[in-house]
């Protein structure tokens, strides 16, 4: 415990933790005027003062003295001896307070002087009691009810001791960086409000570098945005603080069964017989050789969109989790949850690894999917398909009106590569992952490119009009599902979260949840004109 040292003369005091304040049970006697002290605290622990004085040759209290163990009558002692409960009606008795005068206030201890005329004992005894109630006391002394304030304390709040917090505020925040007005608890650390003065990256670099150099590993700064005021505000907390959480089941064996499932159900979406009666697949095993084909090229792509994320995180450095592939009996896999295991140190580099999987799986899956409109199919027949098929996305009806031209046309079977259908299921899965929603790459997207705040509310509106649309859609209503149980949020603190990101890689964010409306919205116009001309 952090000892309280306060300059009086005579000195003598010690320290109680108990909330309740005694008084000596010696017989009152008179003394000369003197003066009491108020104590002003903003912590959890408030002080409580009691000075008295009385003539030294009395050998009573003399004895009492040596009871209590006061070694010099005119020095200051501190302990943590327990007191004693006692009702208020002998504190009311034993002290009698005249003539308040004016009071002097020292701000740098807190201690406020009012000159008095008392009558109280033992003598040149203080006693200070530090109360753990949360409260802040102003008290005269002898006073058994002070006034109470309960503002947010630190002490008994957070895990940072006092001193260090001293040290943050007056050594390593300052004018040049980021110039302290208040500070609050906050996560088992502390919040500091303030003016940032310069630019945040600069700011965040001096003051991680003088606090390295001052209080080496032992906490970790962030410059976050205030949602309540949306100002800059400093947050510091113990490293230990921020160990990664654990999973009751080892993650590697997780991801072995999630991907385990997700190849079954990969197999199975390219085998329409199976898909028709889910009991037979036991029974026809070996028709799953059939679907090999477009599994691998869905698995392909799923796997440019991962080694892409974990290239980019490497480079910028960011340490991701094993990939949890998700099964979809409708598209074969939903794609895959990858947890982020360190602290993210700017947006921009977050935007980096959340577009990178998205822009190249979206390449890839282009160039298969215009390759399978191109290419004739293999066999000479390919795949059998009703154009309407192609209203399902914008992307891919736009790009069959321009290479197929008069043969789309309404209610016409087209033959198809069955490159075209593959390459489709794998587009697919890059938009649904591009939702701006919770902690998608979407949703890491529009945090990197718009804050905390306007990313909240956005995945708010995207989740809303998902649920709609799983009144009509199962795709979406499994979505909605799994976003809400797996990946809701939210998104861990940045290290430097006020930063804005580079205007290219703003630019890059923008494309990609472009392309995913661009797969996910229909295509409305029709294929042909006599189905125009025919309404």
């Amino acid at each position: 415990m952090n000892l309280c040292r306060v300059p009086l003369s005579p000195q003598c005091c010690y320290n109680r933790l108990q909330p309740l304040i005694s008084v000596s049970p010696l017989k009152q006697i008179n003394s000369p005027a003197t003066r009491f002290l108020r104590f002003s605290t903003r912590n959890k622990w408030s002080v409580v003062c009691r000075l008295s004085e009385t003539d030294k040759n009395d050998d009573e209290l003399d004895k009492k003295l040596d009871e209590e163990d006061l070694n010099d009558s005119n020095s200051l002692e501190l302990n943590s001896r327990p007191h004693q409960d006692q009702p208020l009606g002998p504190m009311l008795e034993d002290t009698s307070l005249e003539n308040n005068n004016g009071a002097q206030l020292n701000e740098q201890t807190g201690v406020e002087w009012i000159s008095n005329s008392v009558s109280i004992s033992p003598p040149h005894v203080v006693e200070l009691v530090l109360k753990q109630d949360g409260t802040e006391v102003q008290v005269a002394s002898g006073s058994p009810l002070p006034g109470v304030k309960v503002p947010q304390q630190l002490d008994e709040s957070i895990r940072i001791p006092k001193e260090t917090v001293e040290i943050l505020r007056n050594q390593l925040f300052g004018f040049d960086t980021f110039f302290v007005t208040s500070q609050e608890p906050y996560e088992g650390g502390v919040l500091f409000k303030g003016n940032l003065r310069g630019q945040a990256a600069k700011t965040y670099e001096k003051v991680s570098k003088r606090m390295q150099d001052k209080l080496g590993d032992d906490y970790k700064l962030f410059l976050l945005i205030n949602p309540e005021d949306d100002k800059p505000v400093a947050v510091v907390v113990p490293r230990m603080t921020l160990q990664p959480e654990t999973t009751a089941v080892p993650e590697w064996f997780a991801a072995g069964a999630f991907g385990f499932v997700t190849v079954f159900t990969l197999l199975l979406r390219n085998v329409p017989a199976l898909q028709l009666n889910l009991l037979s697949v036991f029974d026809n095993l070996d028709l799953l050789k059939d679907g090999l084909p477009g599994a691998l090229i869905t698995a392909f792509l799923l796997g440019v969109h991962e080694v892409s994320h974990r290239l980019v995180a490497k480079e910028v450095g960011i340490k991701l989790g094993i990939p949890y592939f998700v099964p979809s009996w409708q598209i074969g896999s939903f794609g895959a949850i990858t947890r982020i295991l360190n602290i993210v140190p700017r947006r921009e580099d977050l935007l980096k690894v959340a577009a990178a999987g998205p822009l190249a799986g979206f390449s890839v899956g282009l160039i298969l999917l215009l390759s399978g409109f191109i290419l004739p199919p293999t066999d000479g027949i390919g795949i059998i398909v009703d154009p309407s098929v192609f209203h399902e996305s914008f992307l891919a009806g736009g790009i069959g009106k321009l290479l197929l031209g008069d043969v789309l046309k309404e209610g016409t079977p087209i033959s198809v590569n069955p490159l075209v259908i593959w390459a489709w299921a794998g587009l697919v899965i890059n938009p649904i992952n591009s939702i701006p929603a919770g902690e998608l790459d979407g949703g890491r997207i529009a945090f990197a490119m718009w804050g905390r705040k306007a990313s909240a509310r956005l995945s708010a509106l995207s989740i809303g009009l998902l649920g709609i649309s799983s009144l009509f859609n199962d795709v979406a209503f499994y979505w909605v599902v799994l976003i809400f149980f797996l990946q809701r949020g939210p998104i861990a603190p940045i290290s430097e979260e006020i930063s804005d990101p580079d205007n290219k890689y703003m630019a890059l964010g923008v494309v990609v949840l472009l392309l995913g409306l661009l797969v996910c919205l229909p295509y409305p116009f029709p294929f042909s004109s006599e189905a125009a001309t025919g309404f």
